[in-house]
């Protein structure tokens, strides 16, 4: 068939603008078409379609293996046959050669399909483009801007897509200017591919958005000098992050707080406000869980690792802040720890109040 140089120019054009390969269009275009000509002309396996890379022409051709006899002139030919239409080449029984059989209205059909194809390809190649640069999004944290709400939801712009913060995934009380100029953080929970691109699921409550930005923040984290051991959070109210550092010269909760509290303040900043108790983890699970109900003072631990239950005595003074407002301070404790606390102030123990 006769060239088409303005085709191929078209799918150079459109691989170099965005960046989806030629040939694989290409290929996509000589399946759609081979499809379409057995549809009208036969399902015959030997029938394949070839498209110049050079050219654009397009050829209908149907593989045959030469033979002394001819026994089925679909998937056959004889030597002289073969000979006649490829006086060039040396050819022998058992060859296989490719034989146009092109129909003749078949120019109408290849650019109907092509042009069907290419904008399918194109559509499909842009979303996995789009899914393959998301998917490497999920578990970090990203900046979104605030678009609108959706009922009780809100759809945020990521750049070239939209991801939806659910009800779920916002925290208490949290609320925003829906005028597309708002920008705040938000964690990657997941992203799924779809026929409409990527769909990512976003969160301001998940425990790892408080991992992330501390990562960003502090330094000795992001290399490693300090490790972030345990989180828990009640999103919007208070968390507690426990760290520790191998390296004797660096004070990991010192670091993680910074100079005159400037990096704990950023992240709290963050997160509106919410409260970020950092302490020090510890092998020893009395010394952990003494630091986990901090900024209380502890007079003394008993655990039973076994049952995985600590008693907990606290001077009197210290005993509302130790439990915290409805028991906030000792539920995070023990959720950072995975023992169940039992506080009792000095006074209690003194008159009989047993665990």
């Amino acid at each position: 068939m006769a060239g088409n140089k303005e085709f191929i120019d078209a799918l150079d054009a459109i691989e170099k603008e965005r960046n989806i390969s030629k040939d694989v269009m290409i290929e996509a275009i000589e399946t759609s078409l081979l499809q379409a000509c057995k549809n009208q002309f036969g399902k015959s396996d030997n029938i394949k379609v070839q498209i110049n890379r050079n050219t654009g022409a397009i050829g209908v051709f149907a593989e045959k293996t030469i033979v002394e006899e001819v026994e089925d002139p679909t998937l056959e030919i004889t030597l002289d046959e073969a000979v006649q239409k490829f006086p060039r080449r040396k050819l022998a029984v058992g060859d296989v050669v490719n034989i146009e059989v092109t129909p003749k209205n078949f120019d109408r059909i290849s650019a109907q399909k092509a042009k069907q194809t290419v904008i399918q390809k194109v559509r499909e190649e842009e979303r996995k483009v789009l899914y393959d640069q998301y998917s490497e999004l999920a578990h970090q944290v990203v900046t979104g801007v605030v678009q609108r709400y959706i009922g009780k939801n809100i759809s945020i712009n990521l750049g070239k897509v939209d991801a939806i913060l659910t009800e779920a995934d916002q925290m208490p009380g949290e609320h925003f200017r829906a005028k597309g100029d708002e920008r705040i953080k938000l964690y990657v929970t997941e992203v799924k591919d779809s026929t409409k691109g990527p769909r990512i699921s976003v969160s301001r409550t998940h425990k790892d958005l408080l991992r992330r930005l501390f990562e960003a923040e502090v330094a000795e984290i992001a290399d490693g000098t300090v490790q972030i051991h345990g989180i828990v959070r009640e999103p919007g109210s208070r968390s507690k992050m426990s760290v520790s550092s191998d390296d004797p010269n660096v004070d990991a909760r010192g670091a993680c707080i910074g100079n005159n509290s400037e990096r704990v303040n950023a992240i709290v900043n963050e997160l509106n406000g919410e409260k970020i108790d950092i302490v020090y983890w510890s092998e020893d699970p009395a010394e952990y869980i003494e630091q986990a109900l901090s900024p209380a003072k502890v007079s003394s631990v008993e655990v039973d690792e076994y049952e995985k239950t600590a008693k907990v005595i606290v001077p009197d003074f210290q005993l509302s802040l130790a439990i915290g407002k409805e028991g906030q301070n000792v539920r995070l404790a023990a959720k950072l720890t995975g023992y169940k606390i039992d506080i009792r102030s000095e006074s209690q123990v003194r008159e009989g109040d047993e665990f």
